[in-house]
C-alpha cells in the first residue's frame, strides 16, 4: 500500500504542475500564482522578481508563505527578515513613523528571539531624523535601488534554501502536456468503443467517451479517482525533516505528520491494491529510486514487523551507514576491573572527551567519578541539598522525614565541562568539571515529585539542560544561569524520559511517559507538535545513533514486554523491530548504541547485541556472570569500553581485545586515556611510549610569584574532596612534568598593536563590545576610542583577531565621544564607563557629568548627575537598560532611572569612594567594593545591605588600603573576582565567603587589573612591572607568565605597563591590554598551542591551608 500511495502523491504533484502549465498557457496568471502558492509545487522566480521590484512587499510575503515559514531554516529566516526590514526602512524613509512602529512591533519583533540586540538597534532608528546617519545604512539611496540590492540577495537565498531550490525549475518540457494527455485518453476511450464512429464529437470530459450513446447526455456523477479527489499540499516536500513543517497552535500537525499521528504498530499490515490510475505512471528517475530505496530484509522477519507507511514526497530517505566498529569481535567483552559502588547503580555515563572517566549515580544518591582503567575514584559526593532554604515547602517536608534520594539520571554535557544529576526528589543539580576540578554549579527545584530524566541541549550556541518528572511536565533551563526558559505541559501521566536533538535548522525534544505516550516539542510555547504511542504502550527511552541520523527506542510495559525498535524519523513509522528481548519481571530494559553499527540492551542477566541493520540478536556478553535481570549499561564514545552494573552493587568494566592487548603490553592495568584513540585505529607498539610534556621553562622565585594554596574549593564546601582518594603514580609523574609556561619573546605568541591616529594618552578603561567585533577605550583626557574589525574575506565573522588590523572608527559626522570635564582636574578624577547589553548605549564620566552616548552616532543623548559628588563607577541593571547603579565619590550608591531622570534609591555602606559594582541576576544582589577595601552585598528588591566584609590586606601593604578595588562576577553569577593591588581573590555571594586568595610577594610588583576569560576558566592579571600572569580561575594557580619585554616597546623614557585588562566575550584565549602610553595591545596564544599554557595539577588530600604573606 505504501508504494501505491507514494506513487499517487507523486502523480498528484505532477497533475498540479500540468494544471499550472495549462493556466499559464491560457493567461490565467493570477490563478496560476495562487495555485503555485497554495500547492507549493512550483516557485516562480519571475513572478517573485516582479512583485519585489514593484514594491509589493506584502504580496511577496504572502507568496513566500505558501512555500516556507520564517522559522523553517536559516535561509527562510533571513529571507523574511530582509523583506520586513525593507518595509521598515521604506516607512522610515517616507517619515511614516506610525507605519514603521507597527512593522517593528508586529513583524520585526518575531526576530528578536534570534538577535535581540539587532532588534533593539532597529528600534533605535525610530529616534533618528535620518537612519542614513548609521554607518551600515549610509549607502541607502532610495527604495527602488534598495529593492534591487535586496532582490539580488533574496535570489541567492532562495536558490540556496533547501525548501525552495528544488521548486525553481518547471519539470515539464513539452508544451500543452495536459491537453496531450487528455487527447491520448480520449483516443484510447474511442478505441475501446464497441462501434467506434469516425470523427466522433466530444462534448464533455466529465464522463468517459463512448460511441454507443450521445456523449452530450447528462451522465450520473462519476466515482472520482483517489488521485483526483484530493490534491495534497506539497509545501514541505523538499524539507529535510518534513514532520516539522509546522503551523501555529497547540496541537496542529500538518499533513506530513500523518504517519506520526497514527498509532504505530509492529503487527503485519495487509497489502491493499489501489484502484487503477487514469494517468499513466511514468518511470521514476534514478534519484527518486535512490530516495525510495528500502534496506535488504527477510520476508519472514521484516515484513511481519515493519509498518508500511506512505512517504511524503521529497523527503530524504535512508542512507548508507558505514560501519565504524568493524565487527562484533571489536566489541568489549573482557572484564578488566570491578568498581564497588556501595549501592545499586541507577545511571552511568562516560566522559565525552576523557573516555576512561566514568560517572556513576546510585539509588542512595551517591555520585562517583572513576578513572576506570586505573580503578581510581576521583570524586565522591552523597546526596545533599546545597541551599535548603531555596527549596519548596513540599521538598523541605519530604527531606524532614527522610533526607535521602536516588539518582535517576546522571549525564555529561556535550563538551564534558558540566555534568547533571536528576534526583528522585524534586532536585536537579549541575556540577562543573573543568580541568578535573569539580564544583557545585547550579541547583534547581525542578519538578514536584521525582525528576526522572535530564539531558543537555545546545541551541543556537546556548547550552540548556532539559528535565522531566512526576508532575507531567518537561522543562528547559539555562545551563549558564539556571533560569527556566520553557515549560511544556500536556502529558497525562508522569514523564519518563527526554531526548533533545536537532536536524538541520530544527531543534526539538522528544518526551515519553511511563504509559508509553510520545510527544515532540519545539523550543517555543505552542504545545506539542506530535502525539503518538510507543510500541506496546511501553515506558520508553529514545536515543539517536552517534552520527545523529538514526533514531531508536527501547521500553518495557506494565506486562513486562519489552520493545526495541528503529523509527523512520520523518514519518513516525517503525522501520524495524528487533527480536530477542525476554519478558521482564521488573524494571525497564536499558539500552545503548555503539558508534553507528550496533545496539546493546541489558536483558535476562546478559548484554544482548544487535547489528542495527538486522533484526535478530547478533551476540551476547555475560560479563563473567553476576549481572542483574536488567543491568544498566553504557559504552564509551569509541565503543572500546563498556560499563555494566552488577548484582553486588558494583560496576564491571569490559574492554575489547585491542585495549586488553595494550593493557598487558603496557605491563600493568594502568593505561593513559589517550591510548584509546590509538586503540580505535589499531594498536602499535610506538603508541605505548610516554607522552611528551608541554614545553616550558621554570621561573625563578625572585621574578615570579608562586600561587598561594587554595583556602577552600570553589564551591565553598569543605567536604568537596574529602572522600576522594589520593592520586597515585600517574599524578606524581604529571606534577613533576608540569612546568609553568613563560613567554619572553614576542615571536612566541600572537599580538597586535591597534592603530591610533589620535593623541596617545593613558588608557583608563577598556572593554570589548558584546558582539566581539570591537574594542572601546576611555583615555585619561576623557576621549573615547573605538576600534572595529571589518567583515571581509580575511575575517568573515568580523570578530576581533590578531590576524587582521581593525580601524579606529568614527561616524561620518566626524564626532568624537568626549566626556564632560568642565572645571575638572583630570588627575584627581576617577573615570569610568559602562556599555549596555546590546552595545547601543554608553554611560561614561571622567569626573564631571555622566554622559549617555549613542554608540552608532557618537552623539550625546543626555547628561546627568553633575558633581559634586562625582560618579566613580557605573553599572547597568541586568534587567533594564534604563536603570543604572552609580557609585559615588562620597561613598554612596545611587539607583538612577534614566527614563524619568530620577534617583530611585540611595544607600551607603562604604567609608570611602565606591570603586566597583557588579550585579548577579540569579542571586538578585548588587555587590559593591570601595577604596576602603570593603565589600558589600545589597538586595536588588529592597536595596538593603545583606553582608559586608573587609579584604584581608597584608601588613606590609597597610599604606595602600585606599587603593581601587574592583569586583566582577564569574559566569555562574555566584562567585566573583575581587581585584586589589595587593591580591586577587574569589568570593561567593551573598555571604561573602572567601574561597581563594593570591598575593604577590612583598618584593613583587602591585597588581593593576584582572579579568575573567569569557568561559570563566582563566583570570588575566596585569602587574605594574609590565608582566601579565594567567591564572586558573578555580584554584588561582599560575599557569602562564608573559614578560613585559615580550610585548612592550624597548627603551621607553617612562615606565610603561598595562593599566587595564579586557577579555574577549566569546574567544576565551584572547585579551587586550590598555597601557600607560595610550596603546592598546591584543594578545592571543600561538596558533600551534591554541591556549595559554596548561593548568598545574590539583593537589589532592590537602585540606585548607593558610596563606603565607
Amino acid at each position: 500500500m505504501s508504494s501505491s500511495l507514494s506513487s499517487s502523491s507523486s502523480l498528484g504533484k505532477e497533475l498540479v504542475l500540468l494544471v499550472l502549465q495549462f493556466l499559464n498557457e491560457e493567461n490565467f496568471e493570477e490563478t496560476a500564482h495562487r495555485l503555485e502558492k497554495e500547492s507549493g509545487c512550483f516557485f516562480s522566480m519571475k513572478y517573485f522578481e516582479d512583485i519585489v521590484t514593484n514594491g509589493e512587499l506584502d504580496e511577496v510575503e504572502k507568496y513566500l508563505s505558501g512555500f516556507t515559514k520564517f522559522d523553517d531554516n536559516r535561509y527562510s529566516t533571513k529571507i523574511f527578515f530582509e523583506i520586513k526590514k525593507q518595509k521598515y526602512l521604506e516607512a522610515l524613509d517616507r517619515r511614516d513613523d506610525a507605519k514603521a512602529a507597527k512593522i517593528l512591533r508586529n513583524d520585526l519583533k518575531a526576530f528578536s528571539t534570534y538577535n535581540e540586540e539587532l532588534f533593539k538597534e532597529m528600534a533605535m532608528l525610530l529616534s533618528l531624523h535620518d537612519f542614513r546617519e548609521i554607518e551600515q545604512l549610509s549607502s541607502y539611496r532610495d527604495s527602488k535601488n534598495a529593492r534591487t540590492l535586496m532582490l539580488n540577495e533574496l535570489k541567492r537565498l532562495v536558490e540556496a534554501n533547501p525548501v525552495l531550490r528544488d521548486k525553481l525549475q518547471f519539470p515539464c518540457s513539452e508544451n500543452s502536456r495536459l491537453r496531450a494527455l487528455i487527447n491520448q485518453s480520449l483516443n484510447w476511450q474511442h478505441q475501446m468503443c464497441n462501434s467506434p464512429k469516425p470523427d466522433p464529437e466530444i462534448k464533455t470530459l466529465f464522463v468517459d467517451h463512448t460511441c454507443g450513446t450521445s456523449n452530450g447526455d447528462l451522465a450520473p456523477p462519476p466515482v472520482m479517482n483517489p488521485l483526483l479527489s484530493c490534491t495534497p499540499k506539497f509545501g514541505g516536500f523538499s524539507a529535510p525533516f518534513p514532520f516539522f513543517q509546522l503551523v501555529p497552535g497547540p496541537a496542529a500537525p500538518m499533513a506530513s505528520l500523518a504517519g506520526w499521528r497514527a498509532n504505530p504498530s509492529i503487527t503485519p499490515q495487509p497489502t491493499v491494491s489501489g484502484r487503477p490510475i487514469a494517468i499513466p505512471s511514468p518511470r521514476p528517475a534514478a534519484s527518486v529510486i535512490k530516495r525510495l530505496r528500502t534496506p535488504p530484509y527477510s520476508p519472514v522477519t521484516d515484513d511481519e514487523h515493519i509498518s508500511k507507511r506512505s512517504r511524503p514526497i521529497g523527503i530524504f530517505n535512508e542512507v548508507n551507514h558505514p560501519a565504524v566498529v568493524r565487527s562484533s569481535d571489536d566489541l568489549p567483552k573482557t572484564v578488566v576491573c570491578n568498581l564497588n559502588q556501595g549501592a545499586a547503580v541507577k545511571s552511568m555515563d562516560f566522559h565525552p572527551v576523557q573516555q576512561t572517566v566514568l560517572l556513576v549515580g546510585t539509588n542512595v544518591g551517591d555520585i562517583r567519578i572513576w578513572e576506570v582503567v586505573s580503578r581510581e575514584m576521583l570524586f565522591l559526593r552523597s546526596f545533599k541539598i546545597w541551599d535548603i532554604g531555596a527549596c519548596s515547602e513540599n521538598l523541605q517536608a519530604s527531606l524532614a522525614t527522610e533526607y535521602t534520594a536516588s539518582v535517576n539520571r546522571i549525564v555529561w554535557s556535550p563538551d564534558g565541562d558540566l555534568f547533571g544529576v536528576a534526583y528522585s526528589k524534586h532536585m536537579a543539580q549541575i556540577y562543573s568539571y573543568r580541568g578535573g576540578n569539580i564544583q557545585n554549579y547550579l541547583e534547581v527545584d525542578a519538578h514536584v515529585g521525582y525528576v526522572s530524566d535530564l539531558a543537555f541541549s545546545q541551541v543556537k550556541e546556548q547550552l540548556y539542560f532539559v528535565t522531566c518528572g512526576e508532575d507531567r511536565t518537561v522543562k528547559v533551563w539555562s545551563a549558564i544561569t539556571g533560569s527556566r526558559q520553557f515549560i511544556f505541559e500536556g502529558h497525562e501521566s508522569s514523564v519518563y524520559s527526554v531526548c533533545p536533538h536537532y536536524r538541520n535548522d530544527f531543534q526539538f525534544i522528544f518526551s515519553t511517559t511511563v504509559n508509553g505516550r510520545i510527544k515532540v516539542w519545539l523550543y517555543d510555547n505552542m504545545g506539542p507538535r506530535l502525539d503518538i504511542d510507543a510500541p506496546g504502550r511501553s515506558c520508553t527511552k529514545i536515543m539517536y545513533s552517534a552520527d545523529g541520523t538514526r533514531v531508536f527506542s527501547c521500553g518495557t510495559n506494565k506486562e513486562g514486554e519489552s520493545y526495541l525498535v528503529e523509527w523512520v524519523e520523518s514519518e513516525g513509522a517503525i522501520k524495524r523491530a528487533y527480536h530477542g528481548l525476554g519478558k521482564c519481571s521488573g524494571g525497564v530494559v536499558q539500552f545503548d548504541t555503539v558508534k553507528n553499527r550496533f545496539l546493546a540492551a541489558g536483558d535476562e542477566f546478559l548484554i544482548k547485541i544487535w547489528d542495527m541493520d538486522s533484526n535478530n540478536v547478533l551476540t551476547t556478553i555475560d560479563a563473567e556472570g553476576g549481572l542483574p535481570v536488567t543491568p544498566c549499561i553504557k559504552f564509551n564514545r569509541e565503543g572500546l569500553l563498556l560499563a555494566v552494573s552488577t548484582r553486588e552493587n558494583a560496576v564491571k568494566i569490559l574492554a575489547n581485545d585491542k585495549v586488553v592487548h595494550l593493557l598487558h603490553s603496557n605491563g600493568s592495568r594502568v593505561l593513559d586515556a589517550s591510548k584509546l584513540k590509538t586503540a580505535a585505529k589499531g594498536p602499535t607498539m610506538a603508541s605505548l611510549g610516554a607522552s611528551s610534556s608541554a614545553a616550558g621553562t621554570s621561573i625563578p622565585t625572585s621574578g615570579r610569584h608562586s600561587p598561594a594554596p587554595s583556602i577552600f574549593g570553589m564551591n565553598g564546601d569543605s567536604e568537596n574532596f574529602s572522600d576522594v582518594k589520593t592520586r597515585t603514580n600517574g599524578e606524581l609523574e604529571n606534577s613533576q612534568a608540569w612546568k609553568l609556561k613563560e613567554y619572553d619573546e614576542q615571536s612566541k605568541f600572537q599580538s597586535l598593536r591597534l592603530p591610533d591616529r589620535l593623541l596617545p594618552t593613558r588608557i583608563i578603561r577598556l572593554i570589548y563590545t558584546r558582539s566581539g567585533g570591537a574594542i572601546l577605550a576611555l583615555t585619561n583626557n576623557a576621549v573615547h576610542k573605538l576600534w572595529k574589525w571589518q567583515q571581509d574575506e580575511f575575517n568573515p565573522l568580523g570578530k576581533a583577531t590578531c590576524a587582521v588590523e581593525p580601524k579606529l572608527w568614527q561616524p561620518s559626522s566626524g564626532i568624537i565621544m568626549t566626556n564632560d570635564i568642565s572645571n575638572i582636574i583630570l588627575d584627581d578624577a576617577n573615570p569610568c564607563f559602562a556599555l549596555s547589553k546590546n552595545d547601543s548605549y554608553l554611560l561614561s564620566t571622567s569626573g564631571g557629568k555622566i554622559s549617555l552616548f549613542n554608540m552608532m552616532t557618537f552623539k550625546t543623548m543626555t547628561t546627568l548627575m553633575p558633581p559634586p559628588p562625582a560618579a566613580t563607577c557605573l553599572e547597568f541593571h541586568p534587567r533594564d537598560n534604563n536603570i543604572i547603579a552609580i557609585g559615588m565619590e562620597d561613598s554612596s550608591i545611587l539607583i538612577y532611572n534614566v527614563r524619568v531622570s530620577e534617583v530611585e534609591s540611595k544607600f551607603k555602606g562604604h567609608q570611602k569612594r565606591v570603586t566597583g559594582l557588579a550585579f548577579s541576576e540569579i542571586l538578585n544582589v548588587l555587590v559593591s567594593s570601595g577604596a576602603d577595601a570593603q565589600l558589600c552585598v545589597w538586595s536588588i528588591d529592597k536595596w538593603e545591605n545583606q553582608a559586608s566584609k573587609f579584604l584581608q590586606i597584608p601588613t606590609w601593604h597597610v599604606s595602600f588600603t585606599l587603593a581601587k578595588t574592583r569586583v566582577l562576577f564569574h559566569q555562574n553569577l555566584r562567585h566573583f573576582l575581587v581585584v586589589h593591588e595587593t591580591q586577587i581573590a574569589i568570593y561567593e555571594a551573598p555571604k561573602l565567603d572567601c574561597h581563594n586568595q593570591w598575593f604577590p610577594l612583598e618584593s613583587g610588583a602591585p597588581i593593576t587589573d584582572a579579568m575573567y576569560s569569557c568561559d570563566g576558566m582563566s583570570i588575566y592579571t596585569s602587574f605594574e612591572d609590565g608582566s601579565v600572569g594567567i591564572f586558573t580561575a578555580s584554584t588561582l594557580q599560575l599557569k602562564c607568565w608573559i614578560s613585559a619585554a615580550s610585548y612592550l616597546p624597548p627603551n621607553s623614557r617612562s615606565p610603561v605597563f598595562p593599566v587595564v585588562v579586557a577579555a574577549h566575550p566569546s574567544e576565551p584565549n584572547q585579551f587586550a591590554l590598555g597601557l600607560t602610553n595610550g596603546e592598546v595591545i591584543v594578545l592571543e596564544p600561538p596558533e600551534w598551542e591554541q591556549e595559554w599554557g596548561t593548568a598545574p595539577p590539583v593537589r589532592n588530600g590537602s585540606g585548607p591551608e593558610s596563606i603565607q604573606v
